[in-house]
């Protein structure tokens, strides 16, 4: 079995032969691009399931320009109607590969809420269309590119092929799916943050190397018929979790220093036929995300295995920069004309200066995809791109409406220790408690901030990415600075649950950081005489949450004064923990097994509607069932028309609206900057 090649320099390579053609205005997406260019033919097309958008928020445009810098031709299929193989062969065969995304969001998410009904909007789309995606981008794409051209290698990548590189549990079928290579006869799968695998993969197919030979790149997945040779194998494919009792075989022994562990996970038949050992699938996959300490993943389908080798080691701050840098127009392709992509409009005017999220939280996917090591970029970069927002982006008015990221606050924020972040495996540096070993000090992001603010033709810097409220607070002068210069109007942050039940389930810190952070919000804002709110997210349903919870949960609202124009109900993405709680009903945060650490998990259409219905306990449409349940509680105490009751024992006719409304993310935001729109002005987004 051969070593996993070293991390080389993503701009340390010789530049391929085509790079005397130069920079593309756009990547080509059609052949009079092409011909425009001088090009006869390109050496990599991806085929996407967004709009073709040339701006670094866009995965397809940061791996297009990335390969562009390498010396590559690369052409762009952007959303094709995937109902016959043609507009796959608009650009003709590629010298390399097809790089197959689904998107910046997986495209069953994309298309469905968490209901499992059909959305009738695509931000990601021209004029917000949707319909222009097939479900499932990602095994569709593939298998048309594998009719336009037979023996044309295929690779696949995104947040959609990176959360289901292994056996999954869907959502939308209710059952457990195959591994996408499977699916998608891909020939490899890129996961997480792609840049070095892509590179790496990319230069040794133009030297000649076939794809199916290259096996020992970090961050890449593949099929392969048996185990090598010179492997120890770790077998994790039952419920004991005692190093005694794994079964380790080595197909040749080797001395240690020559010798490769891969840990076998339960299989696709197991995790399929039996729930608990998806549970265990899933812990361990989890435990071998660290770059510094990973070791490759194995999981049976049949007589095949899916492969997983350790993730990617990180971006250095030198070549993050970098990648930030390339020549992105910074606008969507002119194709669209005056059309409308609802996703760039929202991020045109910010910037993304991190990579990375080391909260842990169990529903989200940004750990599985990007991973737990914070990726910073340098003041330097971070500021001559907002210059750049300043020169070249149309419609701009002086107001940055991010600097922020997966979080806002986690910028620069890692381990004192190198070696200690190296072998640590804990799936959250911020949970049960914050680490003694992670540096909270902000005092760095509160330099960027002003040094922002003072950019000649910069009015104001907002920050509307959400704020790790139980990190901010360490830094108090970071708060004070946030209020006082970067809010306009509301923030949001995401609390997600007040009982302890639930939050354990999330790994997410108890209330009272919520009320820490509050208490410091309304102080700096009466200070700088602004009237500011925060605006909190919650979440229904999640695994763990029983129906009392529900209930406290809607007290704490109602005393609070806060009246959700719409909620977030619990959506069971692949491969995140909560799904797996979701499906397997156990815990995978402790050891599984079948006698404990069962999961409260609320599923059907009924229950997942009453636990929304608490949410929104004001509004009258809810009240019925709310009645009905409150009886059924026994706190019948709760149902009356007073203001100490969660509910009136009367029906209103008419529905009365509230004379403040929060609304979420996904509702969007009023629009403070129209005139007559109150005194606190922000932009969108």
């Amino acid at each position: 079995m051969s070593q996993l090649t070293a991390a080389r320099a993503l701009f340390n390579y010789p530049r391929y032969w085509a790079e005397c053609y130069g920079t593309a205005p756009f990547l080509p997406t059609c052949r009079e691009e092409m011909q425009a260019l001088g090009w006869d033919s390109c050496d990599v097309i991806i085929v996407t399931g967004d709009a073709y958008v040339d701006h670094p928020s866009f995965g397809m445009a940061v791996i297009g320009r990335l390969l562009e810098a390498q010396g590559f031709r690369v052409g762009i299929i952007a959303q094709p109607d995937w109902s016959s193989v043609e507009p796959f062969r608009t650009l003709g065969r590629p010298n390399l590969y097809f790089g197959v995304a689904g998107g910046n969001m997986d495209s069953m998410i994309n298309r469905y809420t968490s209901d499992k009904k059909i959305r009738r909007e695509d931000a990601y789309s021209p004029d917000n269309q949707a319909g222009l995606r097939p479900d499932r981008a990602v095994i569709v794409y593939a298998q048309r590119c594998r009719q336009a051209y037979k023996q044309v290698p295929i690779i696949i990548g995104s947040i959609e092929a990176s959360l289901r590189r292994i056996a999954h549990f869907d959502y939308w079928s209710e059952k457990v799916r195959r591994s996408v290579l499977l699916d998608s006869k891909a020939d490899i799968l890129v996961f997480g943050n792609a840049e070095r695998a892509l590179v790496e993969v990319t230069h040794r197919l133009a030297g000649g190397e076939l794809l199916e030979t290259i096996r020992d790149v970090r961050g890449t997945a593949f099929v392969r018929s048996e185990f090598p040779e010179n492997t120890q194998i770790l077998d994790e494919s039952t419920l004991s979790e005692d190093v005694s009792a794994q079964s380790v075989r080595i197909t040749q022994p080797l001395d240690n220093n020559q010798r490769e562990t891969c840990i076998v996970i339960p299989s696709y038949a197991q995790v399929v036929e039996d729930p608990v050992m998806y549970a265990k699938a899933s812990r361990i996959l989890h435990r071998e995300t660290n770059p510094g300490n990973a070791r490759a993943l194995v999981q049976g389908h049949g007589d095949k295995l899916v492969w997983l080798n350790p993730p990617p080691i990180p971006l250095s701050t030198m070549e993050i920069d970098a990648v930030f840098d390339l020549p992105y127009q910074r606008v969507p392709h002119p194709m669209y004309g005056n059309s409308k992509i609802p996703a760039y409009e929202m991020i045109r005017f910010s910037v993304n200066i991190m990579r990375g999220c080391f909260g842990g939280c169990t529903f989200c996917s940004i750990t599985e995809h990007e991973g737990r090591l914070i990726q910073s970029r340098s003041e330097e970069s971070i500021l001559g791109e907002i210059e750049r927002i300043r020169d070249r982006t149309p419609g701009f008015t002086g107001i940055i409406s991010d600097l922020g990221g997966p979080t806002a606050n986690m910028w620069r924020l890692a381990c004192k220790d190198s070696e200690t972040e190296s072998k640590c495996r804990r799936l959250s540096c911020v949970y049960p408690g914050i680490c003694k070993n992670l540096n909270t000090d902000q005092t760095p992001l509160i330099n960027l901030y002003r040094k922002a603010r003072k950019l000649p033709g910069i009015k104001k810097v907002l920050i509307a990415s959400g704020v790790r409220y139980d990190l901010a607070v360490e830094t108090p002068a970071y708060v004070e600075e946030l209020v006082k210069e970067h809010v306009g109007g509301y923030l949001k942050i995401a609390p997600e649950h007040t009982e302890a039940g639930p939050l354990s389930k999330m790994m997410k810190p108890g209330i009272g950081s919520y009320d820490q952070f509050k208490e410091m919000f309304d102080k700096f804002s009466k200070e700088a005489g602004k009237e500011q709110y925060l605006i909190p997210y919650f979440i229904a349903g999640h695994p763990g949450t029983s129906t009392e919870d529900m209930l406290n949960l809607a007290l704490w609202l109602k005393e609070k004064g806060f009246k959700a124009d719409q909620v977030q109900s619990f959506y069971p993405s692949p491969m995140s923990t909560a799904t797996a709680m979701y499906y397997s009903a156990r815990n995978p945060l402790q050891r599984v097994s079948r006698e404990k650490g069962e999961v409260e998990v609320v599923k059907g259409a009924v229950n997942r509607r009453l636990h929304k219905a608490f949410l929104r306990y004001h509004d009258p449409l809810n009240w019925p069932l709310l009645r009905r349940t409150l009886r059924h509680m026994g706190r019948t105490d709760l149902i009356g028309n007073s203001r100490a009751h969660l509910v009136p024992r009367t029906q209103y006719s008419t529905l009365h609206k509230p004379k403040r409304s929060f609304r979420t993310q996904h509702s969007g935001l009023p629009d403070l900057t129209k005139k007559g729109s109150g005194r606190h002005r922000r932009k969108p987004g």
